[in-house]
């Protein structure tokens, strides 16, 4: 009989631990009201317009890409859809996608400025794009995948936008890639040389033109932008699976076997085309990208074992760095004097700054490969420095000191994303 009551007790015991530990994992969002604190800051800093922050007057579409989702909790689906048709009213005949508009008025032509774009089919805005970067035409098609799964409207595809519907619009912007973008050699798109995701390249003081001096360069970051790209428009236009299935297949493979280096389980900074623009005493390949490394997790090019060392290279890097959190950019940084663009010092902006734009990234990916407790310990930081500084700032220093913009809203729309996975892991449990 008491063996009998010891195993009762045992059993109970379990059961109870059990349930404990089941709670404790469901309820995060619940026991944690920082989550809760900065979704309702994010919903606010969103319904008051859709730049990119205070510190800039245009529209990005790499932007407006993360925080769609957001705004459709705020926005009319109306708004957030002409928003989308401005970004292909000022499509380039070959395909190509802006960067981002501005009101005509705003549009100053000034000498080392801007050279905007216009369109007789945009009668309000001007674009302009920095041809530095190949991730505008990826942006908007997954923007548009955002819009159509928040408002179910599947009729957006077929609207006409002068003589081409939005559907063939978004395959113009593909073929725009693979026709101006890719490189036959490594089967893969290309784009001027950049610190991981970043839009500054090395050799001029602006860094946002292709110029004679530029340097061609592939990296991770271009092409899980595609794959993304390409995994969204296959499911927003199945009839033509057939054409962009063999595309995505063929990026996923090359991309892989020439830019991850199994032995260091990282990907490589760059595979230069014509030349790199460093130092020949710079060893690249010591620098971790964390940026690129999230987007290719997105894209599912990486294992979960991949996934944790990953994790765990992120993790030593910020202990080695003294970031605050792993939106740390790269580490180590570009050395000084690497970059023109004097905000482009060790630890400055794209240069080993602290982007939650990214980190948040991340956060979410972990999340999404069954790592949530890593997930939530990596996404604190993040939080409590949104409410330490009342805002959503642009980036961080090393030592977590906020700079840019104060109301940047990729790291709101980014933030709140990851959020949501804690809070709907709550609301559908039983």
């Amino acid at each position: 009989m008491m063996k009998y009551n010891i195993l009762l007790l045992v059993f109970a015991s379990l059961l109870l631990g059990c349930a404990a530990k089941e709670k404790n994992d469901q309820s995060i969002y619940q026991s944690d009201s920082t989550l809760s604190i900065v979704k309702a800051k994010a919903l606010e800093v969103v319904k008051t317009g859709f730049n990119a922050g205070d510190g800039y007057g245009e529209v990005w579409i790499r932007d407006y890409n993360t925080f769609i989702t957001l705004s459709g909790e705020v926005h009319p689906s109306e708004v957030l859809k002409e928003n989308l048709r401005v970004f292909f009213r000022l499509q380039g005949t070959d395909g190509n996608i802006v960067d981002g508009f501005i009101p005509l008025q705003t549009a100053k032509e000034s000498k080392g400025g801007y050279d905007y774009i216009y369109n007789e089919l945009e009668p309000q805005y001007a674009g302009h794009k920095n041809t530095v970067e190949t991730d505008q035409e990826t942006s908007l098609i997954q923007a548009v995948y955002k819009y159509v799964k928040l408002s179910g409207d599947t009729a957006f595809l077929s609207e006409k936008i002068g003589a081409f519907t939005v559907a063939q619009r978004l395959n113009r912007a593909v073929e725009f890639l693979m026709n101006h973008r890719y490189d036959k050699t490594h089967g893969l798109l290309w784009g001027a040389t950049t610190a991981d995701w970043g839009d500054v390249q090395p050799e001029h003081d602006w860094g946002v033109y292709l110029t004679k001096d530029s340097h061609l360069a592939i990296d991770v970051y271009d092409n899980a932008m595609f794959l993304i790209a390409l995994d969204n428009l296959m499911e927003l236009l199945p009839a033509e699976k057939d054409q962009w299935k063999p595309i995505h297949d063929s990026i996923a493979k090359n991309t892989m076997a020439e830019l991850w280096d199994e032995k260091n389980q990282k990907f490589i900074p760059h595979i230069y085309l014509n030349g790199s623009p460093f130092a020949d005493s710079l060893n690249e390949n010591e620098i971790y990208y964390h940026g690129g490394t999230a987007v290719a997790i997105e894209a599912n090019l990486l294992s979960k074992e991949q996934i944790k060392i990953s994790l765990d290279k992120m993790i030593e890097n910020v202990k080695r760095s003294g970031a605050g959190s792993i939106g740390l950019t790269l580490y180590p940084t570009y050395p000084e004097g690497s970059f023109k663009n004097k905000g482009m010092y060790p630890y400055g902006y794209q240069n080993g700054g602290d982007w939650t734009w990214f980190g948040a990234r991340m956060v979410s990916q972990l999340y999404r490969n069954g790592f949530e407790a890593e997930a939530y310990e990596q996404l604190k930081p993040m939080l409590k420095r949104v409410i330490d500084n009342q805002g959503f700032y642009e980036w961080y220093t090393v030592d977590n000191q906020p700079k840019g913009s104060g109301t940047f809203r990729g790291s709101a729309g980014v933030l709140y994303d990851a959020i949501r996975l804690f809070e709907q892991d709550d609301t559908t449990a039983p």
